[in-house]
């Protein structure tokens, strides 16, 4: 032991420097570790919302984009096309659009906010392939019905409201994705009505 005076000075400055030394460390350590629990950037964008230009879309036209790793379909339905959704109800598993397959705002029958404008994922219910649009001989697949979708896989046949017809493998009308239009021009899928 020695007989020297202790000089608390410098105590109190080597635990303070310790002490902070001590704080860095924790936080040098702290902050990654908490970052990693965020989703990564690649992670973020497959969930983000996508804006379409559907300003240049001609009547009768349909446009793919991407959201989440899937097609979305966008369709500028004719005005004749959009007169006619009701007119095969009785051939459509589900006309009413009862099962959860789209937002409560487009629970229609159109199925969308804007009439002219069907927005949906182009993934079939049966088991996830791509139907091919048929704009003007879709009656060679359901007689009476001059336009809509045929997923060539198994056979199963959709109007030009997504509503899947009687009689084909797919169980359910095609997924309407959340949607609003930012402007006349431009349509955001991913975010609902009234969440833009």
């Amino acid at each position: 032991m020695s007989n020297a005076p202790v000089n608390n000075g410098r105590r109190r400055f080597l635990t303070a420097a310790t002490s902070v030394v001590g704080g860095v460390g924790a936080v040098g350590v702290a902050v990654p570790f908490i970052a990693s629990w965020n989703p990564s950037a690649k992670a973020k964008a497959a969930g983000a919302p996508v804006e379409v230009n559907v300003g240049k879309i001609e009547p009768g036209q349909l446009i793919r984009a991407e959201w989440r790793g899937k097609p979305v379909y966008v369709v500028r339905r004719t005005e004749k096309t959009v007169s006619e959704l009701s007119n095969h109800e009785d051939q459509l598993r589900d006309p009413s659009s009862e099962e959860p397959q789209q937002p409560a705002y487009a629970t229609n029958t159109h199925r969308s906010i804007k009439p002219e404008f069907l927005v949906a994922l182009g993934v079939c219910t049966h088991l996830g392939c791509a139907p091919t649009y048929h704009k003007g001989d879709f009656g060679e697949q359901v007689e009476g019905v001059s336009d809509g979708f045929f997923c060539p896989c198994h056979g199963s046949k959709f109007d030009m409201a997504g509503r899947v017809f009687q009689g084909v493998p797919a169980p359910l009308n095609l997924v309407v994705p959340e949607h609003s239009f930012i402007d006349d021009d431009t349509l955001l899928v991913g975010v609902g009505q009234g969440e833009a």
